[in-house]
């Protein structure tokens, strides 16, 4: 099984940057896609991002040319830049993996939440 530890929320004044990472560990034969999702209260969760093990990546519309996601396959982690915050950025944001588990059963994992807040 698979466990994503985020790390790297906060509060932070509109305009500034924010880098959050999330560690996938555990007993597993391949993690595949990895992502970003947030919620914000009285939202539905949506996509902020999602990057391929071969690099290729979609973003959500509202984040699109401000934050960057990136992995590092050998520390099986994958990262979010987020520039240019703004208020509406806030949210509690979750990492999510597509993995292989040891029986090569797809399976998928969640991270517990970190929380971002962008004040005015």
């Amino acid at each position: 099984q698979v466990q994503l530890v985020e790390s790297g929320g906060g509060l932070v004044q509109a305009g500034r940057s924010l880098r959050l990472s999330c560690a996938a560990s555990g007993t597993f034969f391949s993690i595949n896609g990895m992502g970003w999702y947030r919620q914000a209260p009285g939202k539905q969760r949506e996509l902020v991002a999602r990057i391929t093990i071969r690099g290729s990546t979609n973003y959500g519309d509202s984040v699109k040319g401000r934050f960057t996601i990136s992995r590092d396959n050998a520390k099986n982690t994958v990262y979010l830049q987020m520039n240019s915050l703004k208020p509406e950025d806030t949210a509690v944001y979750y990492c999510n993996a597509g993995y292989q588990d040891d029986l090569l059963l797809v399976r998928d994992a969640w991270g517990q939440g970190t929380q971002v807040t962008v004040s005015s």
